[in-house]
């Protein structure tokens, strides 16, 4: 297996997974609050949406920013976005439908498992032909082409790696979980690795469940293995920012963490879109690593600036207007 192939595959399923443990913390702090659970799932379900609709803004900017050789069809491709704003509504589907803990950990646990699994055969034997290209998409990312792309983000697999975040958040904000976050990180960093492994052994067995296994693209032991590394990437992240630098008053991660729609939104254009400050598929490790630093402190100013133009809109908008008013006084 090759390792650069693998972490090049985990940003999307990191970015999804966090996404349903935020939505675990935002049900908890309701719950206490005193909400319903109709209002939590009403107001997990309209999140959904409006990333959605962010995802659907973001194909339309990506389209105009591409004219004249963008084709239209860009406009319904199925992108990050859009599917974890269809992730975030299902969630707050499936925290309706139970009403424990235990239970709620359970079902997320048993949706991912469930996407993963039926992955390979909504790819391939049980493709939902008779649907529109554009919504069949949705399910297994075809597009318009004659067969599912491996670039495009339907909801099969990647919906399964929000569900075992919100798994993992509705555990790490249970009353124990709270009491026992070194337990619950010490597990993820073990049992992180013994499914990595345990994913490796099952792709080496001649029996295979499906008539067409890709590894790289559908099956479910790449699934397995990349929520394995995410686990990994939990405990150590717990190391981090209990006994390592995460101490230190300031943290970049932390500060991308709080305008990541932002960063995401903005960074594509550099990285991928028709600004990128690097030709794409043509520079040296040492050229794409000083890209990648360029990138990243360029991001993580423009967060700063959001976060201090939010904490200080009123000051910075009084400024503007006494020195506005001295400029037409003189």
């Amino acid at each position: 297996m090759q390792w650069s192939q693998l972490s090049g595959t985990i940003p999307a399923p990191l970015f999804l997974f966090l996404a349903g443990v935020s939505i675990a913390l935002v049900a908890d702090k309701m719950r206490e609050k005193g909400f319903s659970p109709n209002q939590i799932a009403r107001r997990t379900i309209l999140r959904g949406a409006e990333i959605l609709g962010l995802g659907l803004l973001f194909r339309v900017q990506e389209y105009l920013l591409g004219i004249p050789w963008a084709p239209w069809t860009d406009l319904l491709r199925v992108d990050i976005l859009n599917t974890i704003g269809i992730s975030i509504m299902l969630m707050g589907v499936v925290g309706r439908l139970t009403r424990s803990r235990a239970a709620n950990i359970a079902v997320a646990l048993a949706a991912a498992a469930g996407i993963a699994f039926a992955t390979p055969f909504l790819y391939t034997t049980w493709r939902p032909r008779w649907l529109p290209w554009y919504l069949e998409s949705y399910i297994n990312g075809v597009h318009i082409y004659d067969s599912p792309r491996p670039w495009l983000f339907p909801i099969f697999p990647w919906a399964g790696f929000a569900f075992a975040g919100l798994a993992l958040g509705y555990l790490l904000f249970s009353e124990w979980g709270k009491k026992n976050l070194l337990q619950i990180a010490v597990s993820c960093g073990f049992g992180g690795v013994g499914l990595f492994y345990l994913s490796n052994w099952l792709d080496a067995r001649s029996l295979q469940l499906y008539p067409d296994y890709d590894y790289w693209h559908t099956s479910p032991n790449f699934f397995l293995a990349r929520v394995a590394i995410i686990l990994v990437i939990v405990f150590a992240s717990y190391v981090w920012c209990r006994w390592g630098l995460g101490q230190v008053g300031f943290s970049p991660m932390i500060q991308m963490g709080q305008t990541s729609l932002l960063v995401y939104w903005v960074h594509i254009e550099f990285v991928y879109g028709r600004f990128s400050i690097l030709t794409k598929n043509g520079e040296s490790i040492p050229m794409a690593t000083l890209g990648f630093l360029i990138i990243t402190g360029a991001m993580v100013l423009l967060s700063i600036a959001r976060t201090r133009w939010t904490d200080h809109r009123a000051e910075i908008l009084s400024w503007f207007k006494r020195n506005r008013g001295s400029v037409a006084e003189g």
